[in-house]
């Protein structure tokens, strides 16, 4: 049989290039391989799956072709090639040829003309042609003998499209319709406009009712209103549309058999080819075991290049771009049932005499201080896993995990587990206190890459080149009528909840050697994983809530904001809806006439964002009132009416849910509520503090913060000898910074001079220009330009510490912290200055804020560890930036502020002094 695959190039080049750029696969020489590996997978899967006879791969060149001579703008809007896919188009190429495969190109005609032609010729002599494309507009080629070969995607394979599946999905009788539809429609990918107000839906039911795009035209007078009017207005723009989606079929190209019949790749030009883009397992998989594609990540002394991301440098040609192709279906497996006291007892006696297991909780919904268990899933084997259910009732469940409690405390046997807080924190309630070493995966994977995606189903894909069974497969998509897992049938739920627990296994046994070789290894045995029980010891003790005090501020806020609105409505002469973006533009732009130069959005209406109205505000005072209103609407919304419908109703308490693997910084983040956001710079903002008060009559609340912390920070670690004075000397470092700036003496420095050193001492960490200053200050921008200069002159050692941070990125492609928690920033080499910068302001300022969180990670773990110790009834119940706080009773504070000074001042060694301001009170805003 002969069977032709012709290859639309380009299309496949960026689809690879876009399916795997949220995880760029990036050599230890720089080079992003994504799109490289995706077109050389897909090709392979061909090569495999398919077995053509003949095959070819088609590109446009850079002639214009008729389209472009005839219509200019066609495909004029197109954004340029990312830099980093064009530096890959040379190594497709190469690649290409490796594999004897013929690449075809013509100047002034586009790929699509020359598949189109070839696939017509081919089909008149004989062949099935498949053309192997992501792109629409080939359904107008389709026949007996010429399919759609849609490259498999998300899992789903690959989709072959013939004349049936064409006429179905585009709903018409003729597949050459599908070009007057795509006329009807446009494309603004191409810049094809077509007739405007007609979408595919519409374009559809027109070409079912008058058969062609011409029909439509003569019969114009049968549409009504608006469809009526632009049919006839722009019928000679929707003939252009039509010609410009016509694939062309006559393109003078042979159609040369012999020189497209498959062949033998090309060992000598492969081999090195493989080795350069460090493709090992492709080169295993084109030259089987005896290939000499070797492991040219490693460096002369064993270790892994420091620019190249571990799954890059190991695993990651065994991701296939075009989708997992493993799942349950089609991988063995041995999951089992353990329903029996005796088998259960059994399986803990197994577990007790291990080193480490892992385990997984099922549950009745996402609130671990809510929901109940549905069962138990443990692996300790690849492919082997047990699935525990539990009884409905409370006792009965309580009876079959008081089985397991026993291995589970166990503090010898390390647990291994996915987002492992969850599942401490749901055992909790069942009286379980899991101890022991932890292996979090999601943790060890935020460490080796922080910057992408931490679930477990991303990670199976990634890694393993698995799809497991998705949840909403068995309860629904979230939502209103979303199940929960004791709707789903035992067998089901048994090979769900033991596949997590057997992939998270498998997961382990890759990310171990991960975190060795990016060096952080200790880092997550010694920090991460261990702030696991911390965070859910702070997450179960909660945070009592005053809900009284909120109602009385919210009825404050409520007759604040109504005075404000009438204000608002007397300045403007007319009442509107001021939280309608539309209207609210309408009464600043139209009415007020407050910026000529008023910029609007793509839908028309006038942009109203608080940057716009910030530049704004010095200009009328109503500007004033209106950001007043938002920030006392969204006061009372989020926080004091939100606060008190977030309260558990079995403890009566609050209970956050800390982050560990959000901020690719290392700073903890929260959700509900999120305490980092509750407001601390206004005087209202500041009142929701007052509602965060002790849980009982005779307990305060203790506030400990560090003070200046990322400006000591940045002293230790740039070493400048006259920040690193003003810091042991103990001197105000802002007056410090103004005295040295302006050539003063301290005392002479005044507050504005203070003002403006601090602004400058922040600024500069964070990558501040002399405009930024300009701005921040409402100084003209030559005298914020000569007080950066004079900064950096007093304080050489800082300087030259971002010089140093910033070479190191561009050679390395990452920074570090104190503890080497690790910043990877793959756009510190980008051609484009502007991605390039922030990628630069990111790799000045992630040390700092990093090596922040570090310290009061291990900050907490020592309180912790010491409130433990001595047996302590007093609490850590929260952690805000830099901020801890405790609900203690009075008889402990003295012992607490000992604790919190010594363990928060000490967690990392470090030569200038480190400062902790410890306050109390009865609510939380008293204290700090």
């Amino acid at each position: 049989m002969k069977k032709l695959f012709l290859l639309d190039g380009m299309a496949l080049i960026y689809r690879a290039y876009f399916a795997l750029n949220k995880t760029p696969r990036i050599t230890s020489n720089g080079l992003n391989t994504g799109a490289i590996m995706g077109f050389t997978n897909t090709l392979l899967e061909i090569l495999k799956n398919q077995k053509p006879s003949h095959l070819a791969v088609v590109f446009d060149t850079e002639a214009p072709t008729a389209r472009h001579i005839e219509f200019e703008s066609y495909k004029a809007h197109r954004e340029k090639m990312p830099e980093d896919l064009s530096a890959s188009i040379p190594y497709i190429f190469k690649l290409i040829t490796g594999f004897n495969i013929p690449i075809i190109t013509k100047d002034g005609y586009e790929a699509d003309d020359i598949i189109g032609t070839l696939a017509k010729k081919a089909e008149k002599k004989g062949f099935t042609v498949y053309c192997m494309t992501p792109d629409k507009d080939f359904g107008q080629l389709v026949s007996e003998n010429i399919f759609i070969y849609k490259p498999a995607r998300m899992g789903n394979g690959a989709e072959i499209q013939g004349v049936k599946e064409i006429l179905e999905k585009w709903e018409i009788t003729d597949v050459n319709q599908v070009i007057d539809i795509l006329g009807l429609w446009g494309d603004a990918v191409d810049n094809i406009p077509g007739i405007p107000g007609i979408g595919e839906k519409t374009a559809k039911k027109l070409i079912q009712e008058f058969g062609s795009m011409e029909n439509i035209i003569a019969n114009a007078d049968k549409l009504k209103g608006k469809q009526r009017e632009n049919v006839e207005n722009y019928a000679e723009q929707g003939l252009i549309s039509k010609k410009l989606a016509t694939i062309l079929l006559d393109v003078p190209v042979e159609l040369e058999e012999e020189n497209l019949l498959i062949e033998e790749p090309n060992k000598e030009i492969l081999e090195p080819l493989f080795n350069e883009l460090e493709f090992r397992t492709i080169g295993k998989r084109v030259f089987g075991e005896n290939n000499s594609v070797t492991d040219s990540s490693k460096n002369t002394n064993g270790q892994m290049d420091l620019f190249s991301l571990p799954q890059q440098a190991d695993i990651e040609e065994e991701v296939p771009y075009s989708g997992p192709v493993n799942s349950l279906e089609n991988t063995p497996h041995d999951y089992i049932l353990v329903n029996t006291k005796e088998e259960q007892e059994a399986l803990a006696e197994q577990l007790a005499a291990l080193s480490s297991f892992c385990f997984d909780t099922e549950s009745t919904g996402l609130d671990a201080n809510l929901a109940a268990i549905v069962g138990l899933s443990f692996a300790f084997e690849k492919g082997k896993a047990y699935y525990v259910p539990t009884p409905v009732d409370r006792d009965q469940a309580q009876e079959v995990i008081n089985i397991f409690k026993p291995v589970l405390e166990n503090e010898q046997i390390e647990k291994i587990g996915q987002n492992i807080k969850y599942d401490i924190l749901l055992l909790a309630r069942y009286q379980v206190g899991v101890k022991g070493p932890i292996f979090d995966t999601m943790l060890a994977h935020y460490l080796i890459d922080p910057d992408t995606r931490h679930g477990m189903d991303v990670l199976a894909e990634n890694y393993l080149n698995y799809k497991p069974l998705s949840i909403t497969e068995l309860i629904g998509s979230k939502g209103k009528k979303q199940g929960n897992m004791r709707d789903v049938e035992l067998e089901i739920i048994k090979e769900y909840a033991a596949e997590d627990a057997d992939i998270t296994l498998q997961l382990k046994k890759i990310f171990k050697p991960l975190l060795e070789e990016t060096n952080t290894l200790d880092l997550a045995n010694e920090v991460e994983f261990p702030l696991v029980y911390v965070l859910s010891e702070i997450e179960r003790n909660g945070v009592r809530i005053d809900t009284d005090a909120l109602q009385q501020f919210s009825q404050n806020l409520e007759i604040d904001i109504r005075q404000l609105e009438e204000t608002i409505y007397e300045k403007a002469g007319v009442n509107f809806n001021i939280a309608s973006p539309k209207q609210l533009g309408e009464v600043l732009f139209d009415k007020l006439k407050l910026d000529p130069k008023a910029k609007k959005t793509k839908t028309g209406q006038y942009k109203t964002g608080e940057d716009v109205l910030l530049a704004l505000a010095y200009k009328s005072d109503i500007v004033q009132d209106i950001l007043s209103f938002r920030q006392l609407q969204k006061l009372k919304s989020t926080y004091v009416d939100a606060l008190p419908g977030l309260i558990n109703p079995d403890t009566g308490l609050i209970h956050t849910s800390y982050n560990q693997a959000v901020a690719a910084t290392g700073r903890l983040s929260s959700t509900n509520p999120n305490l980092q956001n509750i407001p601390i710079r206004t005087e209202r903002g500041r009142e929701v503090r007052k509602a965060f008060i002790p849980r009982h009559e005779n307990n305060v609340i203790l506030s400990a913060d560090y003070s200046q912390i990322e400006l000591r920070l940045i002293a230790e670690l740039s070493k400048d000898p006259n920040m690193m004075e003003a810091f042991t000397s103990g001197h105000d470092i802002h007056r410090a910074t103004a005295a040295r700036v302006y050539g003063l003496e301290l005392e002479e420095v005044t507050s504005d001079q203070r003002r403006n050193a601090k602004a400058v001492n922040f600024g500069i960490i964070y990558g501040q220009s002399a405009f930024g200053l300009s701005q921040s200050l409402a100084i003209p921008r030559k005298e914020a330009a000569e007080i950066i200069d004079q900064y950096f002159s007093q304080y050489a050692g800082i300087k030259k510490y971002m010089s140093e941070v910033l070479d190191f990125a561009k050679e390395n492609g990452y920074v570090e912290t104190i503890l080497k928690r690790r910043r990877y920033l793959r756009d510190i080499n980008s051609a484009n200055m502007t991605v390039r910068g922030f990628a630069e302001r990111n790799a000045i300022n992630a040390p700092i804020q990093g090596s922040a969180a570090d310290l009061i990670k291990i900050a907490m773990l020592g309180i912790q560890k010491e409130i433990t110790k001595q047996g302590l009834s007093g609490k850590m119940i929260m952690q805000v930036h830099d901020e801890l706080v405790f609900d203690v009773p009075e008889n402990e504070v003295e012992i607490f502020k000992e604790i919190i000074q010594t363990k928060m001042t000490t967690a990392i060694k470090t030569e200038i002094p480190l400062v902790v301001e410890i306050g109390q009170g009865k609510n939380w805003l008293e204290a700090h």
